[in-house]
């Protein structure tokens, strides 16, 4: 990462300026009053751009809701590894929140079972069974959910929220009440949230998919981003991140975490235990 961080961001350079004339008119992060709220959201990834995204994120005082899976990463022992853990510790000290993305990063693939037992198809990319095709119960996808709640709390001491992501957002009705029954709720992304980190950089540019955000992005949007996508030759965020950021404050936009949504916030308040350690 250190090889071409610094070349990515010198020809960011411009790209940031644009909007860097216009960041004193920006909203105040989370700002009561703010009448055009976004939610970023990041899942985990590769990790190689985590400290750039964390010091974009209190350079601008931008919250966010990170959902986490325990991925392979380029340094160290995965994303919800002992050498991540301090880097998670620093987030939770500056309000950032969290939710699951299951732990082994388990992708549906279909449902299974019947409607009183259900089980579902599934194939990890991470941990025992990576890229294999298998079956869980309702019992076992809401331990995966879970695993990684569990290590949020254990590890950063704050309490994550009683939300999930499902990798890919591959998801079925069946599987979503599961969820819902141990007490996590799905979110998703808006269509316009959608930031295109993890398309070809061959066909989607860095500048063109900044300046489709900044375009089509409206108030009370989800915004997903990711920690890393070993796939995309040019690196989303040290290019992205910090003009956007830039651009949507200037818009009047402000920034704020997952138990603020206004469709988010009555069961967030009423499941705040979901995310507890089960003994």
């Amino acid at each position: 990462m250190a090889t071409y961080r610094l070349g990515i961001l010198a020809a960011a350079t411009l790209c940031i300026a644009a909007y860097a004339g216009v960041a004193s008119a920006a909203a105040p992060n989370n700002a009561q009053d703010c009448d055009k709220p976004v939610y970023l959201t990041f899942d985990t990834g590769h990790m190689g751009v985590a400290d750039l995204v964390a010091d974009v994120l209190r350079r601008h005082q931008v919250r966010v809701t990170f959902f986490v899976a325990n991925e392979a990463t380029q340094q160290g022992d995965g994303s919800l590894g002992r050498h991540w853990a301090p880097w998670w510790q620093a987030r939770a000290k500056e309000g950032h929140r969290f939710a699951s993305h299951t732990w082994d990063h388990v992708y549906w693939r279909g449902d299974q079972g019947t409607a009183t037992a259900p089980a579902f198809r599934v194939r990890p990319s991470q941990g025992a069974d990576k890229d294999q095709t298998t079956t869980m119960s309702a019992a076992q996808y809401c331990a995966e959910i879970r695993k990684s709640s569990d290590w949020l709390r254990q590890t950063t001491g704050q309490a994550p929220l009683p939300l999930w992501r499902a990798p890919g957002g591959k998801t079925s009705p069946q599987l979503l009440q599961a969820a819902e029954a141990c007490g996590f709720k799905h979110v998703g992304w808006s269509p316009a949230g959608f930031l295109g980190d993890e398309l070809p950089s061959e066909k989607f540019s860095n500048q063109a998919l900044l300046q489709q955000a900044l375009a089509r992005i409206r108030p009370g949007d989800v915004l997903l981003a990711h920690l890393g996508i070993w796939s995309r030759k040019d690196p989303w965020a040290p290019a992205v991140l910090e003009p956007l950021i830039v651009g949507l404050q200037a818009k009047g936009f402000c920034f704020r975490t997952l138990d603020a949504h206004p469709d988010l916030r009555a069961w967030v308040q009423a499941h705040a235990g979901a995310a507890a350690v089960k003994e």
